[in-house]
């Protein structure tokens, strides 16, 4: 299960997976102060968390600035989100990959791969990812709504996916999931926002 302060989605507690997002690329981002007030609600499941993403910012450019945004406005998150006993996740956008070796890799521990969908399915993207799996983190890729995306990044290894294909009809599209995962069973968990 991957939730966000805005989803107000119960946490069950035989969910053995869990990944807390802000809500910061649509509408649902409530506040600094309301997000960690959030956090904090819930670090009874921080120990199932996969990650709890610092807050970032996505505006689509393709020029760089949202990854140097991402980044000043995340920094302080990271020690408050590990506080809390969560996996800090760093939102990674576009234009990082222009920088990798100034990326605070010490300061996080899962690589949310975000961005453009044209960034993230591409060389960049794919770049980003084994950056990041050569550094030792966890890699995490949100916003994979089709066959071909979910195949695309089990084949680069990555630890976990989200989309919210499902949500647009739960009975007729979850059998569709269903047959993308058989063939990376136990490889690619999908979580649905």
């Amino acid at each position: 299960m991957i939730t966000t302060p805005a989803q107000g989605n119960r946490i069950e507690p035989d969910y053995p997976t869990l990944a807390f997002d802000n809500g910061c690329f649509g509408n649902g981002y409530p506040g600094d102060t309301e997000y960690l007030t959030w956090l904090d609600r819930n670090k009874a499941h921080a120990p199932r968390a996969l990650f709890a993403t610092a807050p970032d910012v996505f505006t689509g450019a393709e020029d760089g600035s949202d990854a140097e945004a991402t980044i000043d406005r995340s920094l302080p998150f990271f020690p408050r989100i590990r506080d809390l006993g969560y996996p800090a996740a760093l939102v990674f956008q576009v234009g990082c990959e222009d920088f990798p070796e100034h990326l605070p890799w010490n300061d996080f521990d899962v690589a949310f791969i975000g961005g453009t969908t044209a960034w993230k399915c591409g060389p960049e993207g794919r770049d980003m990812i084994r950056e990041a799996q050569d550094r030792g983190k966890k890699v995490h890729v949100g916003r994979v709504n089709s066959e071909a995306r979910y195949r695309r990044f089990a084949q680069l290894g990555v630890d976990s996916v989200d989309g919210t294909y499902i949500t647009y009809g739960p009975d007729q599209l979850l059998p569709d999931v269903l047959a993308w995962v058989r063939g990376y069973r136990d490889q690619l968990p999908l979580f649905a926002a």
